[in-house]
């Protein structure tokens, strides 16, 4: 069994858990289900845009523990002065040591930019939880679900006025997306059964995607002049959460990162 594999089967249970103890219609009166969103794609659109999606990530199967004494607070003010285009914030608490808490947190202080709730959707009951603690966008792995669900989730998130950022790591999972046209889609770098990283895979799969899509490249990006390499390909978004996070003040970090690419 793959790491993906043990993930995928342990969100099941835990989600099913879950969905056991809190009804839907307790989520849909929370006060963050009435707020307004931001869109994500916009955000990375614009004509000002960063295109830095940062991310807060304390640890991952592959690396271990990463930082386990940023606070989620510091990081997230570092990130908005460092004018990030969004902020991704893993929720898995198993594998990764996130909480929906996190996610929260930082809505209280992030008034301006997109949330993106980084986490293994296995059901649109997590989809309907993400809006109600606050996120603008959810992230749907390709390689974890069906066409089917793709597409099921992606029309739930678009009801629930959330955007989706569909991953993919292969040619096979583009095609379970259908109609590409004006949607959000990251390449991860990082193949998520063996974990290891290679940025070709954003070039190899980039001209497989129309330009009236947004292009997100994930994962493995550490040096500010490969977004520069990554732009000349159409890439428009880029995730970065590692680089940041493995040093004592990820929002500094991001700081000088950014200032190298405008």
């Amino acid at each position: 069994m793959t790491i993906l594999e043990k993930i995928i089967a342990f969100k099941k249970k835990e989600v099913a858990k879950i969905k056991a103890e809190i009804p839907v219609k307790k989520l849909v009166e929370s006060p963050n289900f009435k707020k307004s969103r931001f869109s994500l794609k916009e955000a990375l659109t614009n004509e000002y845009s960063t295109g830095i999606i940062a991310e807060f990530k304390r640890q991952s199967p592959s690396k271990g523990i990463i930082n386990d004494s940023a606070s989620i607070v510091e990081v997230t003010e570092g990130y908005l002065e460092a004018k990030v285009a969004a902020q991704s914030i893993l929720t898995d608490t198993s594998f990764f040591g996130g909480t929906m808490a996190d996610l929260m947190e930082a809505r209280t202080i992030n008034q301006q930019t997109p949330i993106l709730r980084k986490d293994f959707v296995v059901d649109g009951f997590q989809i309907v939880e993400a809006k109600a603690i606050g996120a603008d966008a959810v992230l749907l792995i390709a390689t974890c679900l069906s066409a089917k669900e793709l597409k099921d989730y992606g029309q739930l998130a678009s009801d629930l006025g959330l955007e989706v950022l569909y991953e993919i790591h292969t040619q096979e999972d583009l095609d379970k997306i259908s109609d590409l046209d004006n949607k959000i889609i990251g390449i991860n770098n990082r193949n998520l059964k063996t974990f290891e990283v290679d940025l070709e895979h954003s070039i190899a799969l980039a001209n497989q995607i129309p330009n009236s899509a947004v292009k997100v490249s994930e994962s493995g990006i550490s040096d500010p002049r490969i977004i520069t390499g990554l732009k000349e390909y159409g890439f428009q978004g880029f995730l970065i959460g590692e680089n940041f996070m493995k040093t004592k003040n990820p929002g500094l970090a991001c700081q000088e990162f950014i200032s190298q690419i405008r």
